[in-house]
C-alpha cells in the first residue's frame, strides 16, 4: 500500500512540474526563447524558418499572424520600468530611443488583443508622426488624459499592454543584440 501511495505521489509531482514548466515556457518564456529588455519582451525566433520548440509552442498558443524575421520584430510591455503593471487609470511616459528600424508603430491592447485607442483617435502612433527631442530621443505620453507633445490617446479601464512593432529592423539580428536599448516606461500619475 505504501508503495502505491508513493508511486501516485511521484506521478502527481511529475505531472505538476511538467505542466507548470510547459505553461511557463509558453507564456512568459524568458528562459526558453523570449528576450527581456527592461519591461519589453520579444520572441526574436518567431519569424525564423525553423524556430525552437518553445517559440513554436508560443506561436501556436497565441494563434496570431506573426511577422517574418526579415519583416520586423514585436516587443510587448505589460509593466512599467519599475515593474508595476500598466493600468489605464494611470498616465505613462516613454523616454529614450527605439532600435534602428525603417518604421515602427506603438499601440495599446487589452488581454484579448483589442486595441484601446480612444474613439476618433489613430489606432497606433507611427514613427513618421513623432516630434523628437533635440538629441534625437523620443518622449511619448500614453494614457486617457490629454498631455502635451506626442500622445497615444487611450480609452477604457483596467490593465493593458503596449506593443511596439519594429519593421525592417536590425534589433536582435545578432551583431547588435547586446546594444539594443528600448525606451523606458515611466509612470507619471494615477487617478
Amino acid at each position: 500500500m505504501r508503495f502505491v501511495l508513493r508511486l501516485l505521489m511521484s506521478i502527481l509531482v511529475a505531472l505538476a512540474v511538467g505542466f507548470g514548466l510547459s505553461y511557463y515556457a509558453l507564456t512568459d518564456g524568458r528562459l526558453f526563447g523570449a528576450v527581456q529588455l527592461g519591461p519589453w519582451t520579444a520572441w526574436p525566433d518567431i519569424g525564423a524558418p525553423a524556430p525552437n520548440p518553445y517559440t513554436r509552442g508560443h506561436i501556436a498558443r497565441e494563434a496570431a499572424l506573426q511577422l517574418g524575421r526579415s519583416e520586423g520584430l514585436q516587443f510587448i510591455a505589460n509593466s512599467d520600468s519599475s515593474g508595476e503593471a500598466l493600468d489605464l487609470s494611470c498616465s505613462y511616459r516613454l523616454d529614450g530611443r527605439v532600435p534602428v528600424s525603417s518604421f515602427w508603430t506603438l499601440a495599446a491592447i487589452d488581454a484579448d488583443w483589442i486595441n484601446l485607442a480612444a474613439p476618433g483617435a489613430d489606432a497606433a502612433l507611427r514613427s513618421s508622426e513623432i516630434a523628437r527631442e533635440a538629441n534625437g530621443a523620443l518622449r511619448i505620453h500614453v494614457g486617457t488624459r490629454l498631455r502635451p507633445g506626442n500622445w497615444l490617446e487611450l480609452a477604457g479601464t483596467g490593465p493593458f499592454s503596449l506593443v511596439l512593432t519594429l519593421f525592417d529592423t536590425t534589433a536582435m539580428s545578432g551583431f547588435s543584440s547586446a546594444d539594443t536599448i528600448m525606451p523606458a516606461i515611466v509612470r507619471e500619475d494615477c487617478r
